[in-house]
């Protein structure tokens, strides 16, 4: 085996080794926000998009900052909409264009999730710090001032 096949084993390592904590992590907080405040994880990504925002914002931001799909974003949106949690407006650059901003009732659950999101966050992030496989990566959080 040469360098390049010991740098490519490496990245496969780390790459696992996130995507491993990154499930553990999406488990707890599905888990945990489903019993608090009846959201999944998704619906939430987008709720904490829009709380971070100030005015409203447009389709293709919410699903670049969220990490979804724009299809995606839409049937969350619409289904957030529907919950009385998300409202839409015309977009202030282009009234032919729509944007979406939380409701008072959306800004209220997301000022009760938020925290209990990053609690999560911080939690797993302290089991993962005692975990041989997982630490390095908690490591690198810490580094970047994460936790």
């Amino acid at each position: 085996m040469g360098i390049a096949d010991d740098v490519a084993t490496i990245r496969t390592h780390g790459w696992r080794t996130i995507a491993v904590l990154v499930t553990v992590m999406e488990s707890e907080i599905e888990r945990a926000l489903g019993a608090a405040v009846g959201l999944s994880l998704v619906e939430y990504t987008v709720i904490d998009v829009l709380g971070r925002h100030d005015v409203p914002v447009r389709m293709r931001d919410i699903a670049l900052e969220a990490g979804h799909s724009p299809s995606s974003t839409t049937r969350l949106v619409s289904r957030l909409e529907d919950r009385g949690f998300v409202t839409r407006v015309a977009a202030s650059d282009d009234r032919r264009g729509v944007a979406s901003e939380l409701t008072a009732e959306g800004r209220l659950l997301w000022e009760t999730s938020r925290p209990l999101h990053d609690e999560i966050v911080a939690s797993v992030l302290r089991e993962a710090d005692v975990r041989r496989d997982l630490a390095p990566v908690a490591d690198a959080f810490r580094a970047v001032g994460a936790f």
